[in-house]
């Protein structure tokens, strides 16, 4: 097990970092203290050979350009105060009327204009025999965004020798306020050889949230059984596409009970062999297959991003969960602790 550390430019006149973990079975995870964002998770495939099998860049610079900035998929990035969207950025705790910031439309997305993602993070690194890590720490102040209560986050990131990467996050508040934590990291198992329609998938869900005229969801369900969003069972992404030509941006209800933590989807590759595995104490995912990314992004190395060529586990609160009866924990009070932890384990 390894970890190391190399300059990754500067933002806002803060010293920004590149972390890269190690094992022994040749996984390499680069994460930066930028927005947290994972740039980088080389996996070998079924034949030995190394590929990167995330979106993301190899400089700080290619964040900010034109073309990364003007399409935002929010490659790798922490996610925060509150992941997807709320309902034209309103909502209202022990009858207080809140509005946030809102960039998506009418609709507030991902934390807003200058959210978790924009931030260089306070950073810690783990070093250990069974496992390496990196324990990010971020400040928001009352008012952040629009939120209310002074919120301390810390994010944990931590890749051991069974090529588990896992993300644990904490939070505590001195206000009510709506909390809901992700990483946005995209997946492709055939390292950007190919799109990820032939991926099989499994997710281990019995209902999905259902989306208004502006993709929100306002606390309709439906039953996947006897539907193309049945996914209980292992079988191709691309299946999904004889209802839906823009694939998945569908929030899953997972069917373990609330707080545990247990697998709950599973993706494979055949052409690579690999596969990935997600264990989650979160109470669903907005699962994402990239619809809106843009064809016109790549690595520096070549690799050709773009619509279809990735997907995303969201694993989170319900997206507009203030503003939906019965969402479990989107308001997090000051006497308690936000806790949350998110696996992803490659073979």
């Amino acid at each position: 097990m390894n970890i190391s550390s190399s300059p990754f430019g500067s933002f806002d006149g803060q010293a920004v970092e590149l972390f890269t973990l190690s094992n022994d079975l040749g996984m390499v995870v680069k994460i930066t203290n930028y927005g947290g964002i994972v740039t980088s998770m080389v996996v070998p495939d079924k034949r030995g050979k190394a590929g990167d099998i995330v979106c993301g860049f190899d400089k700080l610079d290619s964040y900010f350009s034109e073309t990364y900035t003007g399409n935002s998929p929010y490659f790798g990035c922490l996610v925060g105060r509150y992941a997807a969207r709320v309902k034209d950025g309103k909502f209202s705790i022990d009858g207080t009327d809140y509005q946030l910031h809102t960039n998506d439309g009418p609709n507030h997305l991902h934390g807003g204009v200058k959210a978790f993602d924009k931030r260089v993070w306070a950073a810690e690194v783990l070093e250990g025999s069974e496992d390496v890590g990196l324990k990010l720490f971020l400040k928001s102040p009352d008012g952040d965004g629009g939120y209310p209560g002074n919120v301390e986050v810390t994010v944990t990131y931590r890749l051991n020798k069974n090529n588990e990467l896992s993300i644990e996050y904490s939070a505590v508040t001195d206000k009510a306020t709506p909390l809901s934590l992700t990483n946005h990291t995209y997946f492709n198992l055939n390292a950007f050889e190919g799109k990820i329609i032939d991926h099989n998938a499994s997710i281990a869900s019995n209902k999905i949230l259902v989306p208004d005229s502006s993709n929100v969801p306002i606390g309709e369900e439906q039953m996947v059984a006897g539907t193309v969003w049945d996914y209980n069972q292992a079988k191709p992404i691309g299946d999904v596409f004889a209802e839906s030509e823009m694939g998945f941006e569908t929030y899953y209800v997972f069917n373990k009970p609330l707080k545990s933590f247990e697998k709950v989807a599973e993706f494979s590759d055949v052409s690579s062999g690999r596969v990935l595995e997600v264990s989650s104490s979160e109470p669903g995912m907005l699962f994402y297959t990239g619809f809106y990314t843009s064809d016109d992004l790549q690595r520096e190395s070549g690799a050709q991003f773009g619509q279809f060529k990735a997907f995303c586990c969201e694993t989170s609160r319900y997206p507009n969960g203030p503003n939906i009866n019965g969402a479990p924990g989107s308001i997090l009070l000051p006497e308690e602790q936000y806790n949350s932890l998110t696996v992803f384990k490659l073979s």
